[in-house]
Formats: structure tokens, sequence, C-alpha cells
């Protein structure tokens, strides 16, 4: 198994825990975003993903570059240590926690939209910053008040073990933590992602523990 990955994408991030807690092994094939006028763009990279994206996982069955559809696939080819409750509704609402960060609060700070923003829109590097931090406290707020409101929040997003949902939830909040933004403002993001991050599933995902990290 195949993971290109880079250390700082979140949402390479977000397979590198979903692997680690299924504890299945892969080979980590560094894609620099930056070098060499950003290495996803080149052109064997873009054989292997059109999207010029990351993460893509590569196994003896499939090629996939959604990091949504990645980690599905692993909990269904892969069922022990399940990421998804069983029940219908427990199901739903892990996929709308997880979605509210992959498609609400993600695309708008991903890397090709902030250089289309200072490269294109021609904004400082400080109005770069203020548009990230606006996202990014638009969305968590949003998560915080889902989070809040639900009975079904337990240690973590839903229930008592990680699902999905953490596995995206916690390379958000590096994300926020990057930019400098005060997370006292959501107490349950806080404290779900203080237990995810002692957990080694996590401590392994970390960008700093990747063999790319800078």
């Amino acid at each position: 198994m195949k993971l290109y990955t880079y250390f700082r994408s979140s949402a390479a991030y977000r397979v590198r825990i979903a692997l680690n807690l299924k504890g299945l092994s892969y080979e980590a094939v560094p894609v620099h975003l930056l070098k060499d006028g950003g290495q996803q763009r080149q052109d064997d990279y873009r054989q292997i993903n059109p999207s010029a994206l990351v993460p893509t996982l590569q196994d003896d069955r499939i090629t996939l570059t959604q990091s949504m559809a990645i980690i599905e696939y692993l909990d269904e080819r892969y069922p022990a240590v399940p990421l998804l409750p069983q029940d219908p509704p427990g199901r739903a609402r892990v996929r709308e926690l997880a979605q509210i960060i992959a498609c609400d609060i993600h695309p708008l700070n991903n890397l090709r939209v902030l250089r289309h923003l200072v490269h294109e829109l021609k904004l400082s590097e400080e109005q770069k910053n203020a548009w990230i931090r606006h996202w990014i406290g638009e969305g968590l707020a949003s998560l915080e008040a889902h989070l809040a409101r639900d009975p079904a929040a337990g240690p973590f997003c839903h229930g008592s073990s990680p699902t999905i949902a953490d596995c995206f939830l916690v390379p958000q909040v590096f994300n926020a933590q990057r930019f400098e933004i005060d997370m006292a403002a959501y107490p349950n993001i806080s404290r779900i992602h203080a237990l995810c991050v002692d957990m080694p599933a996590f401590a392994g995902a970390h960008p700093s523990q990747q063999p790319d990290a800078e």
C-alpha cells in the first residue's frame, strides 16, 4: 500500500491517522507541494492523480484520491477498528461532522486557493492571513455548535472511540494553530483535540513525525 503524501497537508494527515488507527502499514511517498513548482503538478504525478492534489492511496485493487473516499474504503476493506458507527444515524452524524471540515472549512484555505489570492488577486500576506483566520473561524464555530448540541458527542466527536470525524478534526486544529487562531472559543473542539493528540495513532501521523517534515 502506498500513500502519496505531504507532511503538512491536512487531507493527507487525515488518512495517516486512519491508517494508524487501523494498524495498517504503508509506504509513504512524499510529494512536495512547494518544491520544483509543486511536485503535484508534474506529469508523472498527474498520471497517478489527475487532480494534482494529495493524498493518493494505491493498493493492489484501486487508486483513490479523496481523503473521505480513502478512509471509507479502508474502513470497509479492513473492518477491524471501525471508524464509522454501526447505526445509520450515527454513521450519518459522523459523516456530517467530517464534511463540515472537508467541505466548508478546508477548501477555502487550500494551498491552491491561497496561491490564487496572492498571485492573481494580489492580496498581501496580512490580507491572506485574515482570509484564512476568518474562514477557519467561521467553520470552527459551526463545528463547535454541532458538537455542543448533540448528546451523541462523547469523549470523542461521536461516542467513546475515534471515528472519521476525529481524523478530520485534528488536522484542522493543527491548521488553526499554525495561523494563531485562539482555540479558547471552541471548548468542545479543544477537549476532543487534546484527547486525540495523546493517542499514538494521532501522534504518529503528526506532520512533525513524517519523513518529509521540514
